[in-house]
């Protein structure tokens, strides 16, 4: 029998409908504790660094966040980033096996394939990005920008390739990952599992109207793009190089770190990204003939012995002195 992705946990053959929710409870429970453990060790560190750590300080008296305070960036990145091994432990706790069924049909992470997805990304972003500043800002009477570095810009690139890659792919694990196959183990079209997370995505993410429909965009995308591709590679990749992207921007001062509101270009720029990235992906699956199912075949019925072949059972006789 074929599973497509949203179905693996179908797949397993000690599945039941509530273990999901198990998962869950566990792996919120972790998520906790290894937030309390990365909470308490910045309050430490702005204890004996106050000088290093004042920007944490602002987190604790105020509860705003600030990315382009390094120390901030770091806590807020950085938290997001524990829901990779906090869903990857309570999903090696609770099944399905094996683990690599979260990443693709496999049964792994296709390396391969995540690699072959990166210059397509790179592309894509790269073009789009580029006919932003240079054309559609100037049209719409957007002041140029220039790049201005500062004592931070630095540690902040820094912190966006080493954190960015893990938060992004942390929230592709929990939204495209679990939550797909969650729902898909329910329910057996995909549209099911492609929409239902949407709203807890998008909800995720304090923007205005404009910045959510950004959101919603990517995350439907990312999701068809997982369940069209067999596995999380594509979406990983198109959310690592997005995020890092405009963090590394931000660090030069060319974005706003802290915009918590979009706009109808930025939403057309998100669509044209995600739609040539999305044909782009397919094209490169068809070719290369990626393997979008797991097939999983029935155990074998036992032997049945031919007529007159008949094993009669064998009878241990007592013992004789």
């Amino acid at each position: 029998m074929d599973y497509a992705y949203h179905r693996l946990t179908r797949s397993w053959p000690k599945y039941t409908w509530w273990k999901p929710l198990i998962t869950a409870l566990i792996g919120g429970a972790i998520f906790v504790l290894l937030s309390l453990v990365v909470a308490v060790a910045f309050m430490v560190g702005s204890y004996l660094a106050p000088d290093v750590f004042g920007g944490f300080d602002d987190v604790l008296s105020l509860g705003e966040i600030d990315l382009s305070d390094p120390v901030t960036f770091a806590f807020a990145v950085g938290s997001i980033a524990l829901l990779l091994p906090s869903v990857i432990l309570a999903t090696l706790i609770m099944g399905p096996r094996p683990l690599g069924l979260l990443s693709s049909v496999a049964g792994r992470l296709r390396w391969g394939w995540l690699a072959r997805c990166i210059p397509l990304a790179l592309l894509v972003y790269g073009a789009v990005f580029g006919l932003s500043f240079l054309v559609i800002d100037p049209l719409t009477g957007a002041e140029p920008l220039a790049p201005v570095v500062t004592s931070t810009t630095w540690v902040l690139i820094v912190l966006a390739l080493v954190l960015t890659p893990l938060q992004a792919t942390a929230e592709e694990y929990v939204f495209r990952g679990y939550l797909m196959q969650t729902i898909g183990g329910w329910l057996k079209h995909p549209a099911w599992a492609i929409l239902l997370p949407v709203p807890l995505f998008v909800f995720g993410h304090n923007y205005d109207v404009w910045g959510m429909l950004d959101v919603a965009i990517f995350a439907v995308t990312a999701a068809w793009l997982t369940w069209r591709t067999g596995g999380l590679e594509a979406a990983i990749v198109a959310h690592v190089i997005n995020n890092t992207t405009l963090f590394v921007l931000g660090a030069f001062g060319l974005t706003d770190l802290n915009a918590d509101s979009g706009s109808p270009i930025g939403l057309l720029v998100t669509v044209v990204i995600m739609v040539a990235y999305s044909a782009l992906v397919v094209r490169a699956a068809n070719r290369s003939g990626l393997v979008t199912t797991r097939t999983v075949l029935p155990p074998e019925p036992a032997p049945v012995p031919a007529t007159g072949d008949a094993v009669w059972p064998q009878v241990e006789e007592p013992a004789r002195d």
